[in-house]
């Protein structure tokens, strides 16, 4: 089989991190290569706001930002958010953020995922240096000489240096390049919907803990509120099969009625909750990114945040290299990578794992010293500031070639 041209880069998989990969590796000079087997729906300012949304951390902003694409998306339908209010439904103590407190204007943004993939996806097709495949399926992978080669499903090949699978958490390029995962399966469904409340949302992220599950309101641009309601896969059947009304109420109730009643809803979908980590994110020329390489529990809304800080660090690498005339692909460069996302992304999967099983708990016991433990985290300024600081993406990134 011939190979009309060997890229410097072939990203699997266009989604929000890997469009934003190849955005990032194509304006820093890379030639790249992009497969996907089916484009994003064009976003609509006439259609409803999106069910899927996500809260964006200043980190994965300044990325867009760099991207010139955060202009687009913020001018169509993002809402920032300025405070943030945590708190248990079984202990009094509640932790709060706010943005002043720390001399920005946001602590981040919600934004819909369709939004955003539109707006990247559009400057995937604008981008002179990217070679897009779509519809495009990879079927299989092999490794030679300074190069990895995919077979696509009509028969033709693509060859690249070096190969990124950012093609989601059930990566069938990551399975071709033998690389296993630790899999949890939390028995949870997250169930998603727009809401009406009787008083404004406050540009304030809520989220509340109640025994085996976890809510979330997120200020929508539009008034309404998103929620991410994660409860037991036993109680998932029968909230969806409420009616608007009985649904709102026990809503309301489970939220405390901190925006008044419910007032509307939108039809709800679900999703099951998964904790799915990658063994290792390297094969000869391969490199995994994004939910290809970490799949975490959504309680505090990192997901897409991890997997574009994995974006930062991974072009980071390469530029450096390529800069210093090594070859990019090698595995000592790619180690480099690897050693400082697989880190913090396992840490940062473990940690909400853990708080979720700790305010999933409802022993009065284990509840009384989370309510306690929410007090007093409020009350000591500098390790809300260093919580604040994780969330937001603003630590110092290590040198990855030292």
């Amino acid at each position: 089989m011939s190979v009309r041209k060997l890229h410097d880069i072939a990203i699997v998989g266009a989604g929000m991190v890997g469009a934003a990969l190849a955005l990032a590796l194509a304006r820093a000079g890379f030639d790249v290569a992009v497969i996907e087997p089916r484009a994003p729906k064009p976003w609509n300012a006439q259609d409803d706001v999106d069910l899927r949304v996500v809260a964006l951390a200043p980190s994965s902003v300044d990325l867009f930002v760099r991207l010139n694409v955060w202009n687009e998306i913020a001018s169509a339908r993002a809402s920032a958010y300025r405070r943030m209010r945590v708190w248990d439904a079984l202990a009094p103590g509640e932790l709060t953020f706010d943005a002043a407190d720390e001399g920005r204007s946001a602590l981040g943004f919600i934004a819909e995922n369709r939004l955003i993939q539109s707006v990247l996806w559009n400057a995937l097709q604008r981008e002179s240096r990217i070679a897009l495949h779509s519809p495009g399926k990879v079927t299989s992978t092999e490794s030679l000489s300074g190069r990895r080669t995919l077979t696509l499903d009509d028969g033709s090949s693509i060859a690249a240096k070096l190969v990124v699978a950012a093609d989601g958490a059930d990566s069938a390029l990551r399975e071709m390049a033998g690389i296993g995962t630790s899999d949890r399966d939390y028995r949870q469904r997250a169930i998603v919907a727009h809401v009406t409340t009787e008083r404004a949302h406050e540009i304030t992220a809520w989220q509340r803990f109640l025994p085996g599950a976890t809510l979330a309101f997120l200020p929508l641009a539009d008034g309404r509120s998103s929620i991410v309601w994660s409860v037991p896969d036993a109680e998932v059947t029968r909230l969806l099969a409420l009616d608007d009304a009985a649904f709102c109420a026990e809503l309301g109730a489970a939220f405390d009625f901190r925006l008044g009643r419910i007032t509307a809803t939108t039809p709800r979908a679900s999703f099951p909750l998964r904790m799915k980590l990658a063994e290792r994110y390297l094969a000869p020329r391969f490199a995994l990114i994004g939910d290809a390489a970490h799949g975490v529990h959504p309680l505090a809304g990192q997901g897409v945040n991890l997997g574009l800080r994995d974006v930062d660090e991974l072009c980071a690498v390469l530029i450096e290299a390529r800069d210093a005339k090594r070859d990019f692909a090698a595995e000592s460069v790619l180690r480099c990578y690897e050693r400082r996302r697989r880190s913090d992304n396992v840490l940062s999967a473990h940690s909400f794992d853990a708080i979720n099983r700790v305010f999933g708990s409802e022993a009065m016991p284990v509840a009384a010293l989370r309510g306690a433990g929410l007090t007093l985290v409020n009350r000591i300024e500098p390790l809300k500031r260093m919580l604040s600081n994780h969330a937001a993406g603003r630590t110092r990134r290590v040198d990855a070639m030292r």
